[in-house]
This record gives C-alpha cells, sequence and structure tokens, in this order.
C-alpha cells in the first residue's frame, strides 16, 4: 500500500490490499489471499467510514465521499462517491 504525501484519511476508513480468505471452506485453510495493492496519490481526500477495496489506485488530488466503498480505480482531479463509488464532477 502506498499513500502520497498530503493525504487527508477520515476516521473509520478500511483500507483492503486483498480479500482476507478464500471463499471455498478449502480453500479457506490451505490458500493464502490474492494480494494486491492499493496506491493513493499525493493530496487525496477519503472521507470517513470509507471502504477501499484491493488493486485501486486513487488519483492525484481526487475527494472521496464519506462512506463510499471503492472499488475500482479513481481517476485524478474528481470527487467519487456512494456504492460502489462513481465520479461525480471532475473538481
Amino acid at each position: 500500500m502506498t499513500i502520497g504525501e498530503r493525504c487527508l484519511i477520515g476516521d473509520g476508513v478500511l483500507i483492503m490490499d486483498s480479500d482476507a480468505h478464500a471463499l471455498s471452506v478449502a480453500g479457506r485453510h490451505h490458500q493464502a489471499p490474492l494480494i494486491s495493492p492499493v496506491h493513493i496519490e499525493d493530496n487525496v481526500f477519503v472521507g470517513s467510514r470509507s471502504i477501499i477495496l484491493k488493486g485501486v489506485t486513487i488519483g492525484k488530488d481526487s475527494v472521496i465521499g464519506a462512506g463510499s466503498v471503492v472499488v475500482r480505480s479513481i481517476p485524478p482531479g474528481v470527487i467519487a462517491a456512494g456504492n460502489p463509488a462513481k465520479v461525480i464532477r471532475p473538481l
């Protein structure tokens, strides 16, 4: 996981770089989770209680609305929010 300079991350934000466990019963006990890094670029503001899932990049200068679930990468310089998070508008 990488977090850029001058980022603001609200309280209760969950950042996941893996699924934590396999879905199958056998896999939960014998397989390591698939890890995919998260990148939060410079000047990003992540609102409280947001969830950022594995493999996501949040572009420079973007804002993630409180309570959002980020499942796909977010481009630079936008406001994104919702479940799943979608671009609302450019900044």
